[in-house]
């Protein structure tokens, strides 16, 4: 059987220590009904026998501290609720415990910004990771030599995975499901759970609000001129005029300050915009794109879908209550 810990830091949010315990736990009960052995021994581990969670709402008690455990084959990190930096040291003890397992053969998986205290191991330096689509700025401050997928549900990568935000993590738990049990375990699962199997990106999901949490005021400057003029074409050379730096010395603060090129920046402010729209109102595809500023459908149809993954019709449909197909 596969050794399952399932870890309870400080401050974790219940429903990713319960949520996969319960649908590890479904998979054997599955599991056992078509004759098969479990697959899956799933335990709570923690620092402390007993484990406030959820800002101190609720209590949990672990199976195991972790000294007590000498090889797991799974460890799942839950996401966290607070702030991410005293979380991390709040939980330290975690950290060197956790990179003797996986140096001893166990794989490790992050789920939504559980991602953090992950990231803090090291073990995933150079290395693709998920995350909560609003928690993606503040991990890229805290670990910039971390490639993070910020429109990603699950990444799997040399025996490590990390979730996307909130609820996606359920789909992290199949992947894993489906690799140790079989396809046919996970495709249960997913219907006594009612969990969208397929869904690979969290991008219909991201609102993009822009990196301000920097001290650039001449960047500040340009990016409110361009969320202000979401109906002009706004040029790179335009801006670093208005803000009387060069052009390369412009674009080169732009990406440090936002993590986004002008040009990216640009049309996530614009899909942005038309994806309000579509939610809202009752205009049509064409209406959204010429008050967002293009004029070319094509343009504005291949950037809204490499942005949301849906094309504007879907997103309408899906989205706005009193959506027809156009």
């Amino acid at each position: 059987m596969k050794q399952i810990s399932i870890l309870v830091p400080k401050g974790a949010l219940l429903g990713s220590v319960e949520g996969p315990r319960q649908v590890l736990t479904e998979a054997n009960k599955y599991l056992q009904s078509i004759g098969r052995s479990p697959v899956f021994d799933v335990q709570l581990v923690g620092i402390v026998k007993e484990t406030q969670v959820h800002g101190g709402r609720y209590m949990v008690y672990v199976d195991a501290l972790i000294h007590e455990v000498a090889k797991a084959d799974l460890i799942i990190i839950p996401a966290l609720d607070g702030d991410m930096g005293k979380l991390i040291e709040t939980n330290r003890d975690f950290i060197p415990w956790i990179i003797k397992q996986y140096q001893g053969g166990a794989e490790i998986a992050s789920l939504c910004v559980g991602a953090f205290l992950l990231a803090a191991t090291g073990l995933i330096k150079g290395r693709n990771c998920t995350t909560h689509w609003l928690a993606a700025g503040y991990f890229k401050k805290m670990f910039p030599d971390v490639h993070l997928l910020e429109d990603k549900i699950i990444t799997d990568e040399h025996g490590i995975y990390s979730s996307g935000g909130a609820f996606s993590y359920l789909n992290l738990i199949l992947h894993l499901i489906e690799k140790h049990a079989g396809r046919d375990v996970a495709v249960f699962c997913a219907k006594a759970f009612q969990i969208e199997y397929s869904r690979r990106s969290q991008s219909p999901f991201t609102i993009f609000n822009g990196q301000k949490e920097h001290e650039d005021e001449s960047i500040k400057q340009a990016q409110e001129f361009i969320e202000n003029n979401i109906e002009e074409k706004i040029s790179v050379e335009q801006l670093s005029e208005m803000v009387a730096i060069s052009r390369r010395n412009f674009e080169r603060r732009f990406k440090k300050a936002t993590s986004n090129t002008v040009v990216e920046y640009i049309q996530r402010v614009k899909i942005e915009a038309a994806k309000k729209s579509l939610e809202t109102s009752q205009k049509n595809i064409n209406e959204v794109m010429y008050d967002v500023g293009y004029s070319d459908t094509k343009s504005f149809r291949t950037t809204f879908k490499k942005i949301t993954g849906l094309s504007p019709i879907e997103y309408k449909n899906r989205y706005n209550q009193e959506a027809v197909v156009l």
